[in-house]
């Protein structure tokens, strides 16, 4: 993703069941052909990190949000659960007036991606899932990595993350990569635990086979923290999908290898486009 995008969201932050949300909305000048593209983002990141999704996607109308403790949102007085994130993602949605959505998840974002995929198919049209898995049932990646993927010192020092960027990532940090570490903001402690704490227990297996939308499962062949065969298990439970791996790609190839990743993601939408948009 670009470092200084072209095209820049409006931010705003809006209350919802009780909670002040950010949400970030890139709109379109022109008529909107095409659902809007619904963006999860990874645990702890905040929507800072996702500036350079108006300059990957820019003929499309997009939309992601901050999750609570996350960024500018509030932090819940209690843990929540998957299903809670995707109801408070589809209140977001008729609130903003957006009904049928493109579903984009990475990492943390993707499980996510897939419990609102399930929960809302109705409006759910292409489904694009990177660097993910389907939940507990995933095969580990590197215990290295994984135990610096808990340790929220990633968001709160930046010389840490940068010394521990290719062992938990699976690439060298340089160019767009260090220039995401500068994006970066803490999460709130009590906020990070409960993103934690959400999934515990969770996969998708049980009802991913009902996900019949077309689908795009994006792995890099380094990923450390989730390894490349859980793109495969999950291209075996979709019913419509396809695997792209990146070579040499680590966890955050779409940071890193932006420009080949839009290409191709751009290029399955396109051949999946939607007649006309869906009502919710």
């Amino acid at each position: 993703m670009k470092s200084k995008p072209d095209r820049h969201p409006e931010i705003s932050v809006q209350e919802l069941d009780g909670l002040r949300l950010r949400t970030a909305h890139w709109a379109l000048d022109g008529p909107v052909t095409q659902p809007t593209l619904l963006f999860f983002n990874g645990i702890g990141a905040n929507l800072e990190l996702t500036a350079g999704l108006g300059d990957m996607f820019p003929d499309r109308e997009i939309f992601t949000f901050d999750v609570p403790g996350v960024g500018g949102s509030d932090v819940t007085r209690w843990p929540y659960r998957p299903w809670m994130l995707a109801r408070w993602t589809r209140k977001l949605l008729d609130r903003n007036g957006i009904g049928a959505v493109d579903v984009m998840g990475v990492s943390w974002g993707g499980a996510l991606a897939q419990q609102f995929a399930f929960q809302y198919r109705n409006r759910v049209q292409r489904l694009v899932l990177c660097a993910t898995s389907a939940g507990v049932t995933m095969i580990p990646g590197h215990p290295k990595s994984l135990t610096k993927m808990v340790d929220a010192r990633r968001y709160t020092d930046p010389d840490f993350m940068r010394q521990s960027f290719e062992s938990l990532y699976g690439e060298a940090v340089e160019g767009e990569a260090g220039r995401h570490i500068d994006n970066l903001m803490p999460p709130d402690p009590k906020g990070y635990v409960y993103q934690l704490l959400a999934f515990a227990g969770w996969t998708s297996l049980p009802f991913i086979r009902f996900l019949n939308m077309p689908s795009l499962v994006i792995m890099g062949d380094r990923d450390t923290i989730v390894p490349v065969v859980n793109g495969r298990i999950l291209r075996a439970g979709l019913p419509d999908a396809r695997l792209h791996v990146i070579e040499k790609g680590g966890h955050l190839f779409l940071v890193t290898r932006a420009e080949e990743t839009g290409q191709v993601i751009r290029s399955f939408l396109s051949e999946h486009m939607s007649e006309g948009i869906v009502a919710a």
